[in-house]
């Protein structure tokens, strides 16, 4: 059995970097190491734990399955440690100058993020956000890397490892302009099948999975445009006589502006829940735990 006492610290800080990185270049410029120190490192913990860790490969040093195995742990580990030993230097947000990056559908940035930036700069002037549009598994290893701070959406694939917290729900809705032909009366299943539409496909999103459950239903539309997201839809209704299916939360944020409309769907479409995710590696960052609770303050119903 390893004991502790046998592995230097500094070797698992080398091991967390190159699970990250896969590459000795990078991990050494990071550590302000040789590149032959690191490789020297790597060999002793590979030494330490009778595993080889990391196989080299054309892309990189890929991970053994050992490796795969340790890699979170350590990480909490060491990530524990570091809040342990600077418990003392909380987080300030008025003094931080901190790069947050959060993952958000075009959705979320348009409702959230006026409201979210107006805030910091009130309360946290030198914070800086970046969104990314990460889904899928890359969004996993990049929440469990630290690279992403935090996720925002509809997001079913976040859930061993993570923790959420509810935001709000919302309905789906059909938006159209003003002067539609439509626009007056109550939108019914006939009406809503005879209508020219905007699919909206959102792929890698858990609001993809409207149109399958549209096409599902068995209620025919006529489609004359299709696109891959939400933003520019409202803007192609007020000029046209197309219907999109959209957000209630998009449709109330563009509806006065632009002149727009919008009726209950005449499919029964379940409302969604959008979240708040992070990792649970991350569970105790002083940084990460005072921006989820502005999030969760500003926008929670």
């Amino acid at each position: 059995m390893t004991q502790l006492q046998d592995i230097d610290l500094n070797l698992l800080l080398v091991f967390q970097l190159m699970y990250r990185e896969r590459k000795t270049g990078v991990v050494a410029e990071q550590l302000g190491l040789s590149q032959p120190a690191v490789s020297n490192a790597l060999a002793r913990l590979r030494k330490a734990l009778n595993d080889e860790l990391f196989e080299r490969t054309s892309r990189g040093m890929k991970p053994t399955p050992y490796a795969d195995l340790i890699a979170e742990p350590i990480a909490y580990a060491l990530a524990t440690l570091q809040d342990t030993i600077n418990y003392h230097e909380r987080f300030d947000p008025l003094s931080s100058e901190r790069a947050f990056r959060i993952a958000m559908t075009d959705l979320g940035e348009m409702y959230l993020l006026p409201k979210l930036m107006a805030h910091l700069a009130r309360v946290a002037p030198g914070i800086s956000i970046t969104t990314v549009r990460n889904s899928g598994d890359s969004l996993k290893e990049e929440m469990e890397a630290g690279s992403v701070d935090l996720a925002i959406g509809l997001l079913p694939q976040l859930e061993a490892g993570f923790y959420q917290r509810r935001l709000f729900e919302q309905q789906y809705v059909c938006l159209m302009r003003k002067e539609h032909p439509l626009a007056g009366g109550p939108l019914d299943l006939e009406a809503f099948s005879q209508a020219r539409h905007i699919v909206i496909e959102a792929q890698g999103t858990g609001h993809g999975r409207v149109e399958k459950l549209l096409a599902q239903s068995g209620v025919s539309r006529i489609v004359k445009l299709r696109l891959p997201h939400f933003m520019s839809a409202p803007y192609i209704v007020r000029e046209t006589d197309l219907i999109a299916t959209v957000t209630e939360k998009l449709a109330l944020q563009t509806m006065d502006t632009l002149g727009l409309v919008a009726h209950h769907h005449p499919v029964a479409l379940p409302s969604v829940q959008i979240n708040l995710f992070w990792h649970r590696r991350y569970h105790q960052d002083t940084g990460s735990i005072w921006l989820r609770s502005q999030i969760f303050n500003l926008f929670a119903e």
